[in-house]
């Protein structure tokens, strides 16, 4: 089981290689999405490395546009998105799955967003001043947003078979 989590681990990283390619705004990309969807199928810790090697693969393509530091914190945010949207899903979805993802989107999108931000003012705000930093807030928010519930959408449509690892993660 732990072979098949590590493939899958890496297959997703793998995707997000291509979404970091789709680019939004600077280092704003869909390289998120397969995290996203690793966080549903594998659990908060393998979506969340998944999370942080997504952002990564943005800031190297994009060049570590808003410095290494930056990225790095980024990156642990990141990692930090998935894990509790992860838990978030996890513990709503035996109730109701629609209701489990509609709050797992919102604590995905508000750790992204906003604590993200937050977390990051102190480096940003010197560089891109308050404004700045409040400019990125709605584009990375709703990014984050389009993100999570494409992953979702393509959850929809995947086998009964490859959703195991959902059922028994969710059975612990």
């Amino acid at each position: 089981m732990k072979t098949k989590k590590l493939v899958l681990t890496a297959l997703f990283a793998a995707l997000c290689f291509i979404g970091a390619n789709i680019k939004v705004m600077g280092t704003i990309a869909f390289d998120s999405m397969p995290a996203f969807l690793a966080a549903i199928l594998l659990g908060p810790f393998y979506g969340a490395i998944v999370g942080a090697i997504g952002h990564f693969l943005t800031a190297v393509t994009s060049g570590f546009p808003l410095t290494l530091p930056v990225h790095l914190i980024t990156m642990v945010m990141m990692g930090l998105t998935m894990a509790v949207f992860a838990i978030v899903y996890k513990a709503f979805s035996n109730k109701n799955k629609v209701l489990a993802a509609v709050l797992a989107v919102i604590a995905g999108v508000l750790i992204n967003g906003p604590v993200c931000l937050l977390a990051l003012s102190f480096l940003l705000i010197p560089m891109m001043g308050k404004a700045g930093l409040i400019g990125l807030l709605p584009v990375l928010s709703i990014v984050g947003a389009i993100n999570a519930i494409l992953a979702f959408a393509i959850y929809k449509f995947l086998p009964n078979n490859f959703k195991e690892y959902e059922n028994k993660i969710l059975a612990k």
